[in-house]
């Protein structure tokens, strides 16, 4: 059993908070929070296969160039080797998780931002 109060925290970008929720080479659920107005780099993974599930506020994925506003309750997949970007464009906290198979590690190439 896991529960998010006691799982393995770490901190990333501007004041984000993820925790893994399974951590595995084979497959990677990590439960993500970006406070308003924060973004991730913009990047790919040449193995990893992902996809985005928004919990609570509202997640903008610039998905090779078209962005896609998700709410809660809707998801998104990133096959491999697409770049890809996650925004919170709101004034509101977006909590969202992110299912990769297989895991992320080592297998990430960051891009500049699209403007």
């Amino acid at each position: 059993m896991i529960d998010k109060a006691t799982a393995e925290h770490y901190s990333w970008g501007d004041q984000c908070d993820g925790w893994y929720l399974l951590n595995r080479q084979d497959l990677l659920i990590i439960h993500e929070k970006m406070p308003a107005n924060t973004a991730e780099r913009r990047h790919y993974h040449e193995q990893s296969r992902q996809f985005f599930f928004v919990l609570s506020g509202q997640l903008d994925m610039e998905l090779a160039g078209q962005t896609h506003r998700l709410q809660p309750q809707q998801g998104l997949e990133i096959p491999p080797n697409i770049p890809h970007q996650a925004r919170n464009t709101s004034q509101h906290a977006v909590e969202f998780l992110v299912i990769s198979h297989p895991s992320t590690r080592g297998d990430r190439n960051d891009l500049p931002v699209l403007n």
